[in-house]
């Protein structure tokens, strides 16, 4: 049996005393050094620790293992623990201690993972991609748009456990919002998952607003005067920049569904509801990523378009130049052949003559193309 196991079993018959009971369970198995770990500092990858009761937060004293046993003996609060980026000695403890499994754990540590949800006993595991629009002052092919990242969480009846990958994404903001509503947070572990839920897919839907001025802009970009000679990188950098806002957002229809729709232990009926809202709101940015899809394929076709038309015109005009120089072209040309009895070659008016027809002759034509557009 791992320590984790003894350690609820411990705790579980609810005797005086559990932490010295642990300890002695640590030195029957000397294999399992959960008790250095977890009693150990954490490293740099821990962010908070805090726990709940009854939807208020309640002070920490002690160190991670005296905090859980607390709650478990209690049974009517949940400890919230985030991390960042951890290393697999970072969490080595903390997966013993919540007996997390190392499937899931390793997804954690390792992220680059797809939306998803997953059940491993008594443990939800979920994984949501985050995304954060990159400011920028214009939009070139090379400007970075969308910037993603990462949160897992590890839902348990007395636990919440964060991992999050990437330069944003912060939940403190939202750990204060949960705080300042005491009912909502009383709902357990799954209030948290429902919480991050929806501050994911509302970054989504902020995400989607800042991108549609991009392509606003690219749009009018392309159908001004000269949009022709707009860039059409921009254009596939904001195609490219989509298919990664596109990832974020397309793959995690189906965890929401589960979330709100399938019977699960660690959340109940009532926060079901919660998810179903949550999916709703996710519906709304698939629905505009896809037509900012569509917007985009038919922005780039009007600009290949039109720089078809420009090339069109400017063969048109290389033409008409073409025809117009020919003329005198052709007449040197006859005149230039060295023979004795050519018409008007002695005559004393022959060469005025000859400068009139091709100023005539190229006039009209210029005119005449004038007249219809070509030049």
């Amino acid at each position: 049996m791992s320590m984790a196991g003894n350690l609820r079993k411990v705790t579980g018959l609810g005797r005086v005393g559990g932490l010295r009971k642990v300890a002695r369970l640590a030195r029957r198995h000397p294999r399992v050094d959960l008790s250095h770990h977890a009693r150990s500092p954490l490293g740099s990858s821990v962010v908070k620790c805090v726990t709940y009761q009854d939807g208020t937060r309640v002070p920490v004293a002690g160190d991670l293992v005296d905090t859980v046993e607390r709650v478990r003996k209690k049974e009517d609060g949940f400890v919230w623990l985030g991390l960042h980026e951890p290393t697999n000695e970072e969490f080595a403890g903390i997966a013993e201690l919540f007996d997390l499994h190392p499937l899931a754990v390793e997804d954690a540590i390792e992220a680059h993972q797809r939306p998803k949800v997953e059940r491993y006993g008594e443990t939800l595991f979920a994984v949501f991609k985050t995304v954060c629009y990159v400011e920028h002052e214009k939009l070139t092919a090379t400007s970075e748009v969308v910037d993603t990242g990462e949160i897992m969480v590890f839902v348990g009846a007395e636990f919440v456990i964060t991992v999050r990958h990437g330069r944003h994404g912060s939940l403190g903001p939202l750990r204060e919002e949960l705080e300042s509503n005491p009912r909502q947070l009383a709902k357990g572990p799954a209030a948290v998952l429902h919480a991050i839920a929806d501050h994911v897919v509302d970054d989504y839907l902020s995400v989607t607003d800042s991108v549609q001025a991009d392509i606003d802009q690219v749009e009018t970009d392309v159908f001004a005067e000269n949009g022709a000679r707009a860039d059409p990188g921009r254009i596939y950098q904001l195609k490219r920049e989509l298919l990664e806002l596109k990832r974020a957002v397309v793959p995690l229809s189906r965890p929401l569904e589960e979330l709100a729709t399938r019977p699960m232990r660690v959340i109940g009926p009532e926060i079901q509801a919660y998810f179903r809202d949550v999916s709703d709101h996710l519906l709304r940015a698939k629905e505009q990523i896809a037509s900012f899809d569509e917007l985009l394929n038919s922005i780039l076709q009007a600009h290949l378009a039109q720089v078809t038309v420009a090339q069109n015109e400017d063969m048109r005009k290389i033409t008409a130049w073409a025809a117009v120089i020919a003329v005198p072209t052709m007449v040197c040309g006859v005149y230039g052949m060295n023979f004795d009895h050519m018409p008007e070659l002695h005559w004393r008016y022959g060469y005025p003559l000859v400068i009139g027809v091709i100023f005539v002759s190229c006039l009209v034509l210029y005119r005449g193309f004038r007249r219809n557009g070509w030049l």
